[in-house]
């Protein structure tokens, strides 16, 4: 019977080497990075709501109101074949719900005393809530808005005449932090102010009352 000799154990195998962890870019020195020119502008601007239910009695109620916001409950009442308690509730539901947020004046601000009106394009590279809140803080400033395009902000203004715009851009606009660019448009002349909230309330009301004759979707 062949002998068999013992055959040796395998050698261990060699052990791998130590691999040294990437390394790291070094940062430089300093405080970080400022923010961008769209940081905190969600916190600024106003947050849409979500449509309210109206129904048609709601809608007629915004329509007179609309056309005199100084109307009685009872007046109101009147035209709505309801009481004026039950006019106050439809009020207060519809002012918790944000449609109607104020009971207010419309100001010809010509005979007020300031005649010239303009409006501001503004192009900034910094933060955009800063400047909006800037802006806003003015008095002469009616609204300013977001916009998408050549430039970030477009502002409306009220001023009593020439030396009024120049001291504001001067003093005041040009010298927000962040303001890289402004244009000016002056205008010239106005169509008459029209009841736009009582027409597109009244328009509602049509689709309102179409929709529920079976009528197929308008415009």
């Amino acid at each position: 019977m062949p002998h068999h000799r013992d055959r040796p154990p395998d050698p261990p195998p060699d052990p791998l080497p130590d691999v040294p962890p990437a390394r790291q870019p070094d940062l430089p020195p300093g405080p970080p990075p400022a923010a961008g020119s769209l940081a905190e502008l969600s916190s600024v601007v106003g947050v849409p709501r979500p449509p309210a239910a109206l129904d048609q009695v709601d809608l007629r109620l915004l329509a007179l109101l609309a056309a005199d916001a100084r109307v009685s409950q009872r007046k109101l009442g009147r035209e709505l074949n309801m009481s004026a308690p039950a006019v106050g509730v439809r009020l207060a539901r519809l002012e918790r719900a944000g449609v109607i947020r104020s009971y207010t004046v419309d100001v010809d601000w010509s005979a007020a005393g300031y005649p010239l009106s303009a409006y501001l394009s503004i192009t900034a590279t910094a933060n955009l809530g800063h400047v909006l809140r800037a802006l806003h803080a003015f008095p002469e400033v009616e609204d300013v808005a977001v916009v998408a395009g050549s430039m970030d902000l477009l502002a409306r203004a009220r001023l009593r005449d020439h030396a009024h715009l120049r001291a504001l851009m001067f003093d005041q606009i040009w010298k927000i932090p962040g303001v890289t660019r402004t244009e000016t448009f002056l205008c010239l002349a106005e169509m008459p102010a029209k009841e736009f909230a009582r027409q597109l309330i009244e328009k509602k009301e049509h689709l309102a009352r179409h929709a529920a004759d079976g009528g197929a979707a308008e415009p």
